[in-house]
């Protein structure tokens, strides 16, 4: 069985969650890729003693991680069963549901029906009692908000779940939601929300501000915008890279000479800061008064390892943020 590193707690920064009492690290392992039943077992369980050897002590999921959907879930699981049960009461573990999941009317969205069924499957697949944390994964149109929220608080309430969180939400919205929230006497005390250099949206529509306002904590998804916040395209599209096995949410036909060439420009920022491209971009964030853990995704251990070195130099002198709002304005959103 696996014996963690003595050592682990040494050298990794944690952030209180808002103005709750949870700490969190400041880098966190999302299984959003490479935890599915084509990726190598052995290798999730290098990724996740890895990350927990270096103070990672959050994992998050969602019940629709794989593919398959679910078996992010049903292999960590089986870590934690075979290797990492001992270390339960050190770890974060977060998941959601919100996104569609099984067939019919049941299986999708924000209902009462749908999230306390669906949390009940992810306990079980990775046999857990409770998670730390569990999120409603995005805004539902139909559904009221005093119903969702009311199911977060059934799950709660019921112990299935520690704390409350959403994700993918607007600012206004999640102002709303907080409201209906307090009057229930639920401990939501984190939003999650896609951002990095080249996306800014949360700033844009008020997400950033009244997170703050609200006293929330907030983790980021997509830190590295898919990977073009890394030296993986300043040279070509690598054949094993995401854009060439999944291109969903990165378009091959978007990395052209243009773009490079501005990357090429904060590469050479970050050079200059003697840091990787990755480890600038995940700086910059951390840099902000918002945030208070980016999610990191990895295929190799080394991943892990170079991304929390992002933490050896958070602070940015003013020249440096100008420069890189400038490249960042001519590459545009992605």
């Amino acid at each position: 069985m696996y014996k963690a590193n003595d050592t682990r707690y040494d050298t990794m920064k944690y952030n209180r969650c808002g103005k709750s009492g949870l700490l969190l690290p400041a880098i966190s392992l999302g299984l959003w890729h490479n935890f599915g039943d084509t990726a190598d077992y052995d290798n999730m369980k290098k990724l996740c003693f890895t990350a927990f050897d270096n103070g990672i002590t959050h994992f998050d999921l969602a019940n629709n991680y794989g593919p398959e959907p679910g078996s992010a879930e049903i292999n960590f699981g089986r870590i934690l069963k075979e290797e990492m049960l001992p270390y339960r009461d050190e770890m974060i573990i977060s998941t959601k549901a919100g996104y569609d999941m099984w067939d019919g009317p049941y299986g999708n969205w924000g209902s009462r029906k749908y999230l306390i069924s669906s949390l009940d499957q992810s306990l079980k697949r990775m046999g857990l009692d409770y998670v730390d944390i569990f999120y409603h994964h995005r805004m539902d149109p139909e559904t009221p908000l005093e119903e969702t929220m009311g199911a977060l608080a059934q799950i709660v309430n019921s112990g299935k779940a520690l704390y409350a969180g959403l994700s993918n939400y607007d600012g206004e919205t999640l102002a709303q939601a907080t409201a209906i929230l307090d009057d229930l006497h639920v401990p939501f005390i984190i939003n999650q929300n896609r951002y990095s250099m080249l996306d800014r949206h949360i700033e844009n529509d008020g997400l950033y501000d009244k997170t703050l306002e609200l006293g929330k904590g907030t983790i980021i998804f997509s830190p590295l915008a898919q990977g073009l916040l890394t030296n993986r395209y300043l040279n070509g599209i690598p054949q094993d890279s995401r854009v060439r096995t999944d291109g969903r949410f990165l378009n091959e036909k978007a990395i052209d000479e243009k773009l490079v060439s501005e990357l090429k420009n904060l590469d050479e920022i970050a050079s200059n800061r003697n840091q990787s491209l990755a480890q600038m971009a995940l700086a910059w964030l951390l840099s902000k008064e918002a945030v208070t853990s980016v999610l990191i995704g990895a295929s190799k251990k080394e991943q892990i390892l170079d991304n929390i070195h992002a933490l050896d130099n958070t602070d940015f002198s003013q020249d440096e943020l100008a420069a890189i709002d400038a490249i960042c304005e001519k590459i545009g959103s992605r």
